[in-house]
């Protein structure tokens, strides 16, 4: 729920107030009573987010989280076994260099 901050313009009391957003403004204040409560404009009308947080992934079943689980240890495995083949070169050397090819034509 999102706080709201009310200042009232009789007797100047100002207060926070957490509401449901679709809730109507207060009105009547709490100190004096009268109907003169304005609902003030300001970085207290958001929504506050308390405590670490939450993930997508904290609601999942039980059944998709171990099959996540097997399937990234499936691809640690994968890993492991493709870093520790070594690479063979199958290319020649560099300061070989090849002639092109010629079609048996004269250059004239």
């Amino acid at each position: 729920m999102p706080t709201y901050e009310y200042n009232c313009e009789n007797c100047e009391h100002r207060f926070e107030k957490f509401q449901v957003i679709t809730a109507k403004p207060l009105r009547k204040c709490p100190e004096c009573g009268k109907d003169s409560l304005k609902r003030l404009i300001g970085t207290g009308a958001g929504v506050i987010f308390k405590g670490s947080g939450f993930y997508a992934t904290d609601y999942r079943s039980e059944s998709y989280k171990q099959a996540a689980k097997s399937e990234t240890s499936k691809k640690a495995g994968e890993k492991k076994e493709t870093t520790a083949t070594p690479v063979k070169s199958d290319t020649k050397s560099t300061s070989e260099t090849k002639k092109p090819a010629s079609n048996g034509k004269s250059g004239n």
